[in-house]
């Protein structure tokens, strides 16, 4: 270190009297360090120099600059010979600039104005520079505004401090305030304004100060050049940027770093990449600045092979230790979505601050590393560092994931433990958790006390309203979101058009296309591929074709809406046509995609096309994917071929309630009873929980004669597993059972619609259906009470129960329900609603034996008459 601080004194040595004073001068001048200063000062007592007001006055300011207020005052103390009152209150109030005391600047600035002294404008302008450089712009400016004579180096001091305070819009006024006033700006006032320009992205103004450059003969200057880069690559206009670097002469590292900058933020991995290898072969000396640019660029790029030679780099030049460059490291690893290098980076930081915690608890719920991003949060609550609304943000998202309502819960109350319930970044990550989760009252409530609902919050809200129970209120919040004003994003239509998907509401999705194409996204191919899936899902497939066929980009999502819809239509030839055309343009189907083909292939016909696509799923990899297996165990099944159904399923190595169901449903729908039961009790002991559908098995029991077992299966659907058991569960199974069994039917009809008494009716064998009564407590009964069949296939769709016990008559009539009943004087409100079915004939009719007597139908059988209808 001291052989490298003495390498500066080497042009000095062979210098004599005042030209050595004067380059020693020249040094202090360029001096960045303070032993860089010492060495220069004690080199210049040691050769007995002595030295003049010019050689004190640049010792103070190095002094002043390296953040020495001691050694800048003491030289103040020892200087020979009258300073000039004037000129050592602007050396004292450099000193207190560059130790950022405003205290000690408005002393001083006291200690003028009660001496009377009149200040110059060297003075004057020193006082405005101490004041912006200790962060106060207001007293700067009133400081600025009493001044008689404001000079370049006064407006362009006012101006620096606005644009470090964030004040673009102020400087870029101030700059053509002094434009007005005829004062003509320096390279430090032009470059200053080119930063504030780039700051507050104002290109056009940049522009005309670019001319001013080029008529004031700044052109070449690095400073102004480095500015004029950094404006064109930050406003996106990375040619021009390129063009003014390849005009400067000489470039420093500087320059070179704005240019980097700008490839990096374009995200243009190669040719920021190029140009930093030539930077290197220009010998340039790369700065810790450099290497962040470079580790920035490689993270928005992706180029992680690169990043590791940067990091590397780092570790040669002894870097990687910097608390800068190692979170930029931290960064791009993060965004890389490599966890364990991230995790490692972190590790090497001695106290992350805020911004390196919540780095890493991003990089953690990016990846799906939920549960650790959560234990890593609770350690930095641990190490006492406060989150702000970024590392909440990040926790909400994790929580969104991990789907425990307690959880979220408890991340909410921290939220508020922190004061951040009303910040919108958070606000909007709440909205989104509660639903994803389906907790859509408490997300509605989280949105309803935001203050600043923006369109992120609006589609939060909208996102947890797209499923088949609450889709139609998907609508209702577009239309409210339109009235606000506000205008639809890509994931808005998204949403919407998924909600219309759940709906089959194709009127309103078209209105939502022409709302698509008013805000020009029918460009868009996200919303495109959406709008496709939404046409196919209702069935209008020459719809999705056409907006399919206007895709730019034909991605395999949007292939596989279009296939979907045309498997989902049972059009296998057209499916397996898309799939073709797919797979021409050099596509690699996913596993959605093989699902919906094998799907269509449910028939002997197309069997072969599915054994094709039996064998593209194994040599992609895809046939581990529960949703191709269960594809493929449903197809063999449909195609009859129950022993290839079989040996999918038996390869199967996530075998979910879906899984289970198809394989069951192959086995009942092929008559194998004994293989269903046994499927359905390996189930159990898999511990995986039936639903619904998996009770079809009950089916198998028909013809068996085994009644019991099968109410007891029908009996654990909602003792055990919580499930109402539906129509179809006693029409297609326990009746079938029952009747085959010739037992009376016991299941109760309260609380299911009067409608599903046909569907029982129907699926009654020959020998029951002549058996039908309904005894006092409201139950469908078979038995030799019932009365003799007239018609082949009798029906009770216009069956009223009312209670206490009815005849029952079977008639033919030609005439709908409602003339049927008002011949016979009886009011439609006595019968049940939405019982009549006017197209229903034969029909079956519950009335007293006075009204029969009137019919003077001679083929019916009644029961002892307690009561009419």
């Amino acid at each position: 270190m001291r052989c490298q601080l003495r390498k500066i004194l080497v042009p000095v040595n062979n210098l004599h009297g005042k030209k050595r004073l004067k380059k020693c001068t020249s040094l202090l001048r360029d001096c960045l360090l303070l032993n860089e200063g010492k060495l220069v000062h004690g080199h210049v007592i040691r050769s007995g120099l002595q030295p003049d007001s010019h050689f004190w006055v640049s010792l103070v300011d190095s002094y002043a600059k390296c953040r020495s207020t001691l050694y800048a005052r003491r030289v103040l103390d020892v200087m020979p010979g009258p300073v000039p009152c004037l000129k050592k209150y602007s050396l004292l109030l450099s000193v207190c600039a560059a130790k950022g005391s405003i205290k000690e600047s408005k002393i001083i600035h006291g200690h003028v104005i009660v001496t009377g002294l009149e200040p110059d404008t060297h003075l004057w302008a020193s006082m405005v520079n101490s004041y912006v450089k200790c962060g106060s712009v207001v007293y700067a400016r009133k400081v600025f505004d009493v001044m008689p004579v404001r000079d370049v180096v006064s407006w362009t001091a006012l101006i620096s401090g606005y644009v470090d305070q964030g004040h673009a819009g102020v400087a870029v006024s101030l700059l053509c305030r002094m434009q007005r006033e005829e004062v003509r700006p320096n390279e430090f006032a032009l470059a200053t304004g080119l930063k504030a320009c780039s700051m507050c992205m104002d290109l056009d103004f940049g522009k005309q100060v670019h001319t001013e450059v080029i008529k004031l003969g700044f052109r070449l200057d690095l400073f102004v050049g480095s500015a004029l880069v950094d404006l064109y690559a930050k406003c996106g206009e990375v040619e021009f940027a390129d063009r003014v670097f390849r005009s400067m002469p000489e470039t420093n590292v500087v320059l070179w770093n704005a240019m980097l900058n700008g490839y990096s933020e374009r995200g243009d991995g190669e040719k920021f990449m190029n140009l930093f290898y030539d930077m290197k072969d220009a010998e340039i000396k790369f700065s810790k600045f450099t290497l962040v640019t470079v580790l920035k660029g490689c993270a928005n790029s992706g180029y992680i092979r690169a990043g590791q030679v940067v990091h590397s780099l780092a570790i040669r030049l002894s870097l990687v230790l910097d608390e800068f460059v190692s979170c930029t490291l931290l960064d791009m690893y993060s965004k890389c979505g490599l966890a364990v290098e991230a995790i490692k980076i972190f590790k090497t930081i001695k106290d992350p601050d805020v911004v390196t915690w919540s780095t890493i608890v991003t990089c953690l719920e990016q990846i799906g590393q939920n549960r650790e991003a959560a234990k890593l949060f609770n350690l930095m609550r641990y190490t006492g560092v406060t989150p702000n609304q970024f590392t909440l943000a990040s926790l909400v998202s994790a929580a969104t994931d991990i789907g425990d309502l307690h959880y979220s819960e408890s991340i909410h109350a921290c939220i508020c433990k922190y004061g951040f319930e009303s910040d919108g970044v958070v606000g909007n990550a709440l909205v989104t958790m509660y639903m994803q989760n389906g907790y859509l009252l408490d997300g509605a409530r989280i949105f309803e006390t935001m203050t600043d609902q923006d369109l992120v919050s609006w589609n939060a809200l909208l996102s947890g309203f797209q499923d088949h129970v609450t889709n139609d209120i998907g609508p209702k919040i577009f239309y409210q979101m339109l009235l606000k004003g506000f205008n639809p994003s890509a994931y808005t239509f998204d949403s919407i058009l998924r909600s219309c998907s759940s709906l089959s509401d194709v009127a309103f999705g078209k209105q939502v296309h022409a709302n698509i194409i008013k805000n020009s996204l029918a460009g868009n191919n996200f919303v495109v591929t959406t709008l496709v899936y939404m046409y196919a899902k209702t069935g209008c497939l020459e719809d999705a074709y056409v907006a399919f066929n206007r895709l730019i980009a034909r991605d395999v999502v949007a292939w596989t809406a279009i296939i979907a819809g045309f498997a989902q239509a049972d059009q296998a030839e057209e499916t397996l046509k898309c799939f073709r055309k797919m797979q021409q343009e050099g596509l690699r189907p996913n596993e959605f995609t093989l699902a919906s083909c094998v799907s269509s292939c449910s028939n002997v016909a197309t069997l072969e096309s599915g054994r094709l696509l039996h064998s593209m799923t194994v040599k992609s990899g895809h046939l581990l994917d529960k949703f191709v297996s269960t594809s493929l165990v449903d197809m063999y099944g449909k195609c009859r071929c129950i022993e290839d159904s079989a040996a999918v399923f038996r390869g199967s190595v996530l075998r979910d309630t879906v899984s289970w169901n198809a394989m069951i449903g192959v086995y009942v729908q092929h008559g194998e009873r004994e293989k269903a039961l046994e499927a359905y009790r390996t189930m159990l002991d898999e511990d995986v929980v039936p639903d619904d559908v998996t009770f079809i098995v009950l089916s198998a029991y028909s013809c068996t004669g085994v009644t019991e077992d099968g109410k007891n299966i029908l009996n654990s659907m909602s003792e055990v597993y919580g499930i109402t058991p539906k129509v179809e569960h006693y029409s297609l199974c326990m009746i079938d059972i029952l009747g085959c069994a010739g037992n009376f039917l016991e299941v109760g009809c309260e609380g299911h619609a009067i409608q599903s008494a046909r569907q029982l009716s129907m699926q009654l064998p020959g020998d029951c259906r002549n058996r039908i009564y309904v005894d006092d407590y409201h139950s469908v009964k078979l038995g030799d009470k019932g009365l003799g069949c007239i018609h082949n296939e009798p029906c009770l769709s216009c069956m009223g129960i009312h209670g206490q016990r009815i005849h029952i008559a079977l008639c033919l009539f030609s005439s709908d329900c409602n003339t049927f009943m008002n011949l016979f004087g009886l009011e439609l409100s006595k019968w049940e609603a939405g019982v009549l079915d006017a197209d229903a004939s034969p029909c079956l009719v519950c009335c007293g034996d006075d009204v029969l007597g009137t019919l003077g139908i001679e083929q019916h059988f009644w029961l002892n008459y307690e009561g009419a209808c």
